[in-house]
């Protein structure tokens, strides 16, 4: 499996959430709100002839500037399980378009700001695991 694919396929999954921009890679100057996947680890040889790989991933949702009401309240329903939720995107195609056997969203570890040139944000980062081959 191609980590390239697994991530593309985790932005297109999140990309079913109505209004959220995605990137498969870390882009320069963000756009909120938008879902940023990056790869935070990988473990190999998880079954024999090498027939399993865990990738963990974080997903940052970067909402607004974090002085702003509406980037909470909009936040909230990223991390809810409602309409907007990212575990449910994330988990509406758990085999990542044949890209994976399994994924799933185990937590959301922060929320707080993050500065990106200058410019303060409101973000929280989910923790997603993906087994494949």
């Amino acid at each position: 499996m191609s980590i390239t694919a697994i991530r593309t396929a985790l932005a297109t999954n999140l990309g079913t959430i109505s209004g959220l921009r995605t990137a498969a890679e870390i882009p320069d100057l963000p756009n909120p709100p938008i879902a940023v996947v990056s790869l935070d680890s990988v473990t190999y040889d998880q079954a024999y002839a090498k027939g399993m790989t865990t990738y963990t991933f974080t997903v940052t949702v970067i909402v607004g500037r974090s002085a702003e009401r509406e980037a909470q309240r909009k936040l909230d329903g990223y991390i809810s399980t409602g309409a907007n939720s990212i575990k449910n995107a994330v988990e509406s195609d758990k085999t990542l378009g044949g890209n994976a056997y399994d994924c799933r969203v185990v937590s959301m570890n922060s929320v707080g700001s993050v500065t990106i040139s200058d410019t303060t944000y409101l973000a929280a980062d989910f923790t997603v695991t993906v087994i494949a081959n």
